[in-house]
Formats: C-alpha cells, sequence, structure tokens
C-alpha cells in the first residue's frame, strides 16, 4: 500500500485534486472519503464529478439521507453515504455491494463504517480540516491500482500551484 499526504491550502486546491481524481479514474474504482463532518468529502466528490465528468444538469449533493445518488456520465459515479449506516450488515443488508462491482467509479463518503466488506482494491482519502478552506488529504491506496495515475495526479496537481 502506497500512502502519501497532499496539502490543500485553499478551497480552489481541493476542488483541483477532485477534478483530477475524476479524470484518472476508471471504471470499477472505489474511493472512499473519510473525516469529520466539514472536512470537505461532499465537495471533494462534486469536484471528483466534475472531472468525469458526470452529464450537464445534475448536481452533485450529499446523499446523507437517500444513502445512495446516481449520476450519468464518461463513467456512471455511484455516491453513497455510509454516515446513517451502523457497519457493513446494513450495507449488505441494502444490497449496496452490489455497486462495488459495476462499471462506474463509486465514491463512498464515511466508508469506515462499512470497512470490513470493502473490496481491498479502492482508495482510502481521509480529510483534515485545517483552518477554514485549508486541508490535509492522507490518501492510501494499492500501488498496482493507483500508483501511476496518482503519479499523474500529483505532477498535474503540483503544476498547478
Amino acid at each position: 500500500m502506497e500512502k502519501i499526504e497532499i496539502e490543500l491550502p485553499a478551497l480552489t486546491a481541493t476542488i483541483q485534486f477532485g477534478e483530477l481524481l475524476g479524470k484518472a479514474a476508471l471504471q470499477g474504482d472505489i474511493l472512499c472519503l473519510g473525516g469529520d463532518l466539514g472536512s470537505g468529502k461532499t465537495t471533494l466528490t462534486q469536484a471528483i464529478a466534475r472531472g468525469i465528468p458526470i452529464e450537464e444538469g445534475y448536481f452533485v449533493g450529499s446523499p446523507s439521507f437517500a444513502i445512495l445518488h446516481e449520476y450519468p456520465g464518461r463513467l456512471p459515479l455511484y455516491h453513497m453515504d455510509f454516515y446513517r449506516l451502523r457497519d457493513g450488515e446494513d450495507v449488505l443488508g441494502i444490497g449496496l455491494d452490489d455497486y462495488f462491482f459495476m462499471d462506474g467509479l463509486t465514491v463512498i463518503e464515511w466508508g469506515e463504517r462499512a470497512e470490513d466488506i470493502l473490496p481491498e482494491q479502492r482508495m482510502d482519502i481521509t480529510l483534515i480540516r485545517n483552518e477554514e478552506h485549508s486541508r490535509t488529504a492522507f490518501c492510501k491506496y494499492p500501488a498496482s491500482l493507483w500508483g501511476r495515475r496518482m503519479a499523474s495526479v500529483l505532477n498535474t496537481f503540483t503544476a498547478m500551484k
């Protein structure tokens, strides 16, 4: 597993990073976003959706109450929020695990609540709020899956600064 730390000093940096992740995403990828309430998980997902891109006319909002939102695009985006679920049993009980093996990009907020059932072939991103708009993203991923793509994302992200 590769582990990297990325400084996101402003909202624009979070958006740029998310868009680059969306552009780099491939069919079947899973991104799990962790962090406290207000750390920027939904904002990052919105930026990922712009990078895919999803079709015009769709607004990416928090699926906290719906648990799942689907958006069409270059890759279908399956945006889940496990905040209201207790554990992996809840995820299995409502069949959300089927999405882990579909043809789109699955982005899961609060994925740590069901870590025991999540595929190992995923990227975990934990967002830590430093200041009002400043975040640190801690990313963990299999090098075989995301290594080259993350190198490209980071090179482009660094060049944007």
